[in-house]
């Protein structure tokens, strides 16, 4: 049998964490600078290991009125200090619970930015040192600077279940309105293409080779909950496990 590995953004008080949970193994918490508080951190937290959920840090720009997803001009020691201090966050409540933070995951631009942006992405790589280099960074297998996250860290690679690609494995841009997945029968195909074929259609149907460790389904997307209950209902059948 072959095993999937799903993670989800969760923390982000869409209000269905709870059913989220028990259809994955990696979450990745937001940390209180994009959505989320002390409070919902702590709650989360303990959703993820009532569930046997490895539990990752979500830090993100600080931006909660546009929830992380606009690139923010910030000098490099502040971008260190405040990734830093959300890292710092997550493991602190993680380990009052009594487990241990699994990685680290950045959100929404502060991810594509650190993708394609040396400077970001030192600035990242140093923020995780800061707290434990032996945690993990997840990020995509075909960014620019793939290779010097691999010099510096861990790096775990990760593909979107309910994402539509461009051709250089860039995600579409969430402006345009084909940009996020909600057919469950849709998300379905695309990671059942990823995981049969190691490729992904991309948004004009070519199909490029992609490689990840984990697959991710966004927990603020309206359908997750019914989406994973579809893959695990298909993919068991096939004789896959989660």
């Amino acid at each position: 049998m072959q095993k999937i590995n799903l993670n989800a953004d969760v923390g982000e008080e869409a209000g269905f964490d709870d059913k989220i949970m028990p259809f994955i193994s990696w979450c990745n918490i937001a940390c209180g600078s994009h959505a989320g508080n002390d409070d919902v951190i702590q709650k989360t937290i303990e959703l993820a290991i009532k569930n046997n959920v490895k539990i990752g840090a979500h830090p993100s720009y600080p931006d909660r009125e546009n929830f992380g997803r606009i690139s923010m001009n910030i000098n490099h020691s502040d971008l260190v200090e405040t990734i830093s201090d959300q890292i710092q966050k997550v493991k602190y409540f993680v380990e009052k619970a009594g487990e241990e933070l699994h990685h680290v995951k950045p959100h929404g631009a502060l991810y594509n930015d650190a993708a394609k942006n040396k400077e970001v992405l030192n600035a990242v790589i140093e923020s995780v040192k800061n707290i434990d280099k032996r945690l993990p960074l997840i990020t995509l297998k075909n960014n620019k600077n793939m290779y010097l996250s691999q010099q510096e860290l861990s790096v775990k690679f990760e593909a979107f279940a309910d994402r539509n690609y461009n051709e250089d494995l860039t995600l579409v841009s969430r402006t345009e309105n084909d940009a996020v997945i909600v057919s469950p029968e849709q998300v379905f195909e695309h990671v059942f293409k990823m995981i049969s074929e190691g490729v992904v259609k991309t948004k004009i149907g070519k199909e490029v080779p992609v490689i990840f460790d984990t697959i991710c389904i966004h927990g603020d997307n309206p359908n997750a909950v019914d989406i994973l209950k579809y893959l695990q209902d298909r993919f068991r059948v096939l004789n896959f496990t989660f």
